[in-house]
């Protein structure tokens, strides 16, 4: 269970790497990271230079930056096989002598098309590109990541795979998602059970979507009618969370660290 014997005030000195982190979910919790660290960034393969240049001001001007929050955003298409590598590079010049953590959070997903159902399928280069960025690179950047700071004594590791309800449930018309995030699930329960001193959590933002652009067009283009409507409902009712909402929740289990390693543990709405 847990390693640090009671609740942190924060995550101490610590390598935060955070995929896809230029907006939604990752970008609230690169502003949510509690206590002085260093963050490198995988901001995915879109962007400009002023965008990125306006993300690290902004980072620098919030609570975590004032605190000591130094970024480093990367800018790395982590379907290419070259992306691993640069993010891993990056990494390894943040990384400094009396750091106590190395935290993973792997945020980094596609939609894929939401408005075609599973029997429309029929391309699998359509399929296996999908599984490429949403499974195989996830996989991949974590395996560089841990083979780059294996464990040493004085620093705990910790990887966060970001999951979804869709991991567990089906929904109609999802199926790309749904089975990737099962797929991201199931990986990270075996990475825990071959690394016992490894802390591992797949972590579900919400028992439905959150507000970010990734639901606004979910809302837009899904197949399934009786899924559309549930989402405009939840969105009328005020129903649907904040990135900052569960980025807290996440914060929380990271410092109280009781969770069972490799659990999937999900954000319940009150």
């Amino acid at each position: 269970m847990s390693c640090s014997g009671g609740k942190r005030a924060d995550l101490g000195r610590a390598l935060c790497v955070i995929t896809g982190a230029s907006r939604g979910f990752g970008r609230a919790l690169a502003r949510g990271l509690s206590g002085p660290a260093a963050a490198a960034l995988g901001a995915g393969a879109g962007g400009s230079l002023r965008r990125r240049a306006a993300q690290q001001a902004e980072l620098a001007a919030s609570e975590a930056g004032r605190a000591g929050l130094v970024v480093r955003c990367v800018v790395a298409d982590l379907a290419e096989p070259e992306a691993p590598g640069r993010v891993v590079e990056a990494c390894q010049q943040v990384f400094a002598d009396g750091m106590e953590h190395v935290l993973l959070v792997n945020n980094a997903a596609s939609l894929g098309d939401v408005s075609r159902y599973a029997r429309t399928f029929t391309t699998r280069a359509e399929v296996d590109s999908y599984m490429s960025l949403n499974i195989s690179s996830c996989l991949c950047l974590t395996a560089c990541v841990l083979q780059a700071f294996p464990q040493r004594p004085g620093v705990q590791r910790t990887v966060v795979n970001v999951s979804s309800l869709c991991a567990q449930q089906p929904f109609s018309s999802w199926v790309l998602y749904c089975t990737a995030k099962a797929a991201r699930d199931m990986m990270f329960r075996v990475l825990a059970a071959e690394e016992p001193e490894l802390r591992v959590l797949s972590y579900a933002p919400g028992s439905g979507p959150l507000d970010t652009d990734m639901f606004s067009a979910a809302r837009a283009t899904t197949a399934d009618p009786g899924l559309r409507r549930t989402f405009s409902d939840m969105s009328a009712q005020g129903r649907v969370l904040t990135p900052e909402q569960s980025c807290s929740k996440l914060m929380e289990l990271l410092l109280e660290d009781t969770y069972q390693s490799g659990a999937h543990v999900g954000l319940l709405r009150h």
